[in-house]
């Protein structure tokens, strides 16, 4: 993705560097690794390991430390609107980059208790290691 570098192999925490000082106003998706397993579908319920970060700024969470991941249903509403939309098609074993802008993250309201401003771009890697 334009603007920024990821560090680091499937499956391990990854690290970013940002190469511009703003980031594009738009949803991007990025393929850094495509995997060959299952589909993700609206309503799946996927396991994965995520790195995020605000654009340009500090780590706010990452499920590699935690050494488990995360497990949710995706494209109904439960995470925020840049992964429901952003992993949908994508396969199990792919790592992907996604920047967010704050219509598709946390808006104008943020999330100050992890270090996220009101209109903060978020940037997750994120690994799809299972769908059930």
């Amino acid at each position: 993705m334009e603007n920024i570098v990821v560090n680091g192999d499937f499956g391990r925490k990854p690290s970013l560097e940002f190469t511009a000082p703003q980031a594009s106003p738009e949803l991007l998706v990025e393929v850094l690794h495509e995997g060959d397993g299952q589909v993700v579908e609206a309503g799946d319920t996927i396991h994965c390991h995520y790195l995020g970060q605000v654009w340009n700024g500090n780590v706010f969470d990452n499920s590699y430390d935690r050494g488990q991941a995360l497990t949710f249903q995706i494209g109904v509403g439960m995470v925020i609107r840049g992964w429901d939309e952003g992993l949908l098609g994508h396969r199990v074993g792919s790592r992907v980059l996604l920047s967010i802008p704050s219509d598709y993250g946390y808006g104008d309201r943020g999330v100050p208790q992890a270090g996220i401003a009101g209109g903060d771009t978020l940037v997750f890697v994120t690994d799809i290691v299972g769908v059930q």
